[in-house]
């Protein structure tokens, strides 16, 4: 049975940082591209940063320069490092394993709320 489990959601103040995590199971982890995604509410899911097998990450334009995508592939984990967190950072952020071949999982989210 394949898992991701998100953690490191939180309340943060405008400014602040968080560092998301996910771990993955049931899957042979370095065959998959990872990313996260987020929803804020009344709004569609939306890519924030993916990572390949061979290390290409990918950041959306919005949290450039602030979120930094990573993996530790021994420990079946990738994380987002986000800083310089605003309000409209406010969401629920999802984990998704991506293979070439087509089999997709997704995490059942963390929520992140930036108030002030």
């Amino acid at each position: 049975q394949v898992q991701l489990v998100e953690s490191g959601g939180g309340l943060v103040q405008p400014g602040g940082s968080l560092r998301l995590s996910c771990v993955a199971s049931g899957i042979v982890f370095s065959m998959y591209t990872m990313g996260w995604y987020r929803q804020a509410p009344g709004k569609q899911r939306e890519l924030v940063a993916t990572l390949t097998r061979s290390g290409t990450a990918t950041v959306t334009d919005s949290v450039k320069g602030r979120s930094t995508i990573s993996r530790d592939n021994a420990k079946y984990t990738v994380y987002l490092q986000m800083n310089s967190l605003q309000p409209e950072d406010t969401a629920v952020y999802y984990c998704k394993a991506k293979a070439n071949w087509g089999s997709e999982y997704w995490g059942q989210g963390t929520q992140v709320t930036v108030f002030s």
